[in-house]
């Protein structure tokens, strides 16, 4: 029997039962995209480390429809340690260092590139630049640079050399400092 409309009659609870089995495949399913963004997470980070806004840039990219899911993911990796922006600013700008003499603000750049938050990048690098020194690094970057390059023999390869410390991130201050102890030195060795 048709009603006027030309449907079917439904039964009593019929489309109770319906919205039932809707919510069950909707949960079902966000258990599932949860599992696949986590899995996908899991996988980004067995790579390399990175930090929890780099994690969420990369997990967005890859155009999961739901950001409360990624959100709820990073949290539950934040509990069990795999994501920590203390310890990923720390261990990034101590690797740098040993790999590069590099000056402060060229590691406080690329952490922040890196969505690393401002209190982060301010603890890692005060526990760095505590553990070796801003002049022992630039007097490591000016050998290296005298060693390539030889020693600036007049203004322009000292403002070359200034360039290629100011691009290290060292501060202006320190560079004309160091650069001026250079030339004093170099001056003291050609009257001898």
């Amino acid at each position: 029997m048709k009603d006027a409309r030309g449907r079917e009659p439904q039964r009593r609870h019929e489309h109770v039962r319906r919205e039932v089995e809707v919510n069950e495949s909707d949960t079902e399913r966000a258990g599932s995209e949860r599992d696949k963004v986590m899995a996908s997470a899991l996988r980004i980070l067995s790579t390399r480390s990175c930090s929890e806004g780099e994690l969420r840039n990369r997990l967005i990219a890859r155009r999961w429809p739901d950001a409360e899911v990624v959100e709820i993911c990073i949290k539950r990796l934040k509990e069990l340690g795999y994501v920590n922006d203390d310890r990923f600013a720390h261990s990034y700008a101590s690797y740098r260092i040993n790999l590069k003499p590099l000056g402060r603000a060229k590691l406080e750049r690329e952490l922040a590139i890196k969505k690393v938050p401002r209190k982060s990048i301010e603890a890692a690098l005060d526990l760095v630049f505590g553990e070796v020194a801003e002049d022992t690094l630039i007097d490591k970057a000016i050998i290296r640079h005298i060693r390539t390059h030889g020693r600036p023999a007049d203004r322009a390869a000292a403002k070359r050399m200034f360039d290629h410390l100011a691009r290290r991130g060292f501060g202006y201050d320190l560079i004309i400092k160091k650069l001026r102890a250079l030339k004093a030195e170099i001056e003291e060795n050609d009257e001898r």
